[in-house]
């Protein structure tokens, strides 16, 4: 059955039967065209990567055949694109329809714009991110001038303990909740460098967030420095971060300089947003 915009939203059973509370004997889950379309572009989004049709009914516990038609009509309004290998990735429709979303959203303006106006007077690559679940989220980027390449991309999730920015933005939480979090998230990075002790990086969290001050360097990249200030509501809690992304060894040259600028733009959103004086 094909899903078009002339047609309900179609129902697909699954092959493996659950139990129904309290009746005895099973029955098959219920499931729409429309659910089973999210879960296949939510896997894609999760993995970060193209995938392909078996794999993607695999992992989200789908007939394989029903799987099939979803992607398909997916694919034919570029929600999905297939590449040259048969892979299944994310689609162009779906950029446009984040981009309208992202203008709709007053905050993500009035941070842009600061973002941008930093990347000019720093001289170097400032990003915008905020926190997904157990990961950092890079919200917004402005490259800076040099030829000084950073891996994290718009929409690069990384593991909170890994960054500069993912400290702050867990900081205002009470301490019991941030060693709950960094328990359960704390991972070794690429480099071996970032701290995964929960106690430390709990305390650490902490004093970031009240100096509003975070800076790291060669924890998830190697000769790569960040340097970050917490935007916080009207609460006092950490909706996102401004940062600046730095070699290293510039970095240390001349951290005052980086700090008051970054701090300044945190500032300055804080209060175009009406939030400042929390």
């Amino acid at each position: 059955m094909e899903l078009d915009g002339k047609t309900s939203p179609a129902i697909f059973e699954d092959e493996s039967p659950i139990e129904e509370t309290g009746t005895k004997g099973s029955r098959r889950a219920r499931v729409s065209g429309i659910d089973r379309a999210l879960q296949v572009i939510d896997h894609l989004y999760e993995t970060g990567s193209p995938a392909g049709v078996y794999a993607i009914a695999k992992a989200v516990k789908a007939p394989l055949s029903t799987i099939y038609v979803i992607v398909d009509d997916l694919v034919e309004k570029n929600m999905l694109t297939r590449q040259s290998d048969g892979s299944i990735w994310l689609g162009s429709r779906l950029y446009h329809y984040g981009l309208a979303y992202a203008r709709s959203l007053d905050f993500m303006s009035v941070a842009t714009h600061e973002m941008h106006d930093l990347c000019r007077q720093a001289g170097e690559t400032v990003q915008v991110c905020g926190r997904d679940g157990d990961f950092m989220l890079v919200l917004a980027m402005a490259d800076g001038p040099s030829h000084f390449q950073v891996a994290s991309r718009v929409g690069t999730r990384v593991p909170l303990n890994w960054t500069a920015s993912g400290r702050l933005l867990v900081g205002h939480l009470q301490e019991d909740e941030r060693l709950e979090l960094f328990k359960r998230c704390a991972r070794s990075s690429p480099t071996g460098r970032a701290e995964i002790d929960p106690v430390t990086l709990s305390e650490s969290a902490g004093r970031a967030f009240e100096s509003r001050l975070s800076i790291q360097a060669g924890e998830s990249d190697y000769a790569v420095a960040c340097i970050a200030s917490p935007i916080c509501d009207r609460e006092g809690k950490c909706v996102a971060t401004i940062s600046i992304v730095l070699p290293e060894q510039k970095a240390f040259s001349d951290e005052s300089h980086y700090t008051a600028q970054v701090r300044s733009s945190a500032e300055r959103i804080e209060k175009l947003m009406g939030w400042r004086g929390h």
